[in-house]
């Protein structure tokens, strides 16, 4: 399955209710390297996202629920996965 973009801003969607949410595949930029599929998309994404269900966690328990939200495709292939969090909306 090639993951992409449209599909994991549907299960952050669905899983965070962002107030913010930009999606990069970042691929192309690793093709050769650890974890790429050769086909330069679907491997290595960025994601800079905030939601209020990050309220009062911890920096690595805000990573955790994206990877949780995420798991799935991280189980199809998807091998790295950079996370900017936005901590509000100001």
């Amino acid at each position: 399955m090639n993951i992409n973009t449209s599909q994991l801003e549907q299960a952050l969607n669905d899983k965070l209710q962002p107030f913010i949410l930009q999606i990069e595949d970042e691929s192309a930029a690793h093709a050769g390297h650890s974890g790429s599929d050769g086909s330069g998309q679907g491997t290595h994404f960025r994601v800079r996202i905030g939601s209020e269900a990050f309220k009062g966690l911890s920096r690595v328990a805000k990573h955790r629920l994206v990877y949780d939200a995420l798991q799935a495709f991280i189980d199809q292939g998807l091998h790295a996965l950079a996370i900017d969090i936005v901590d509000s909306t100001t």
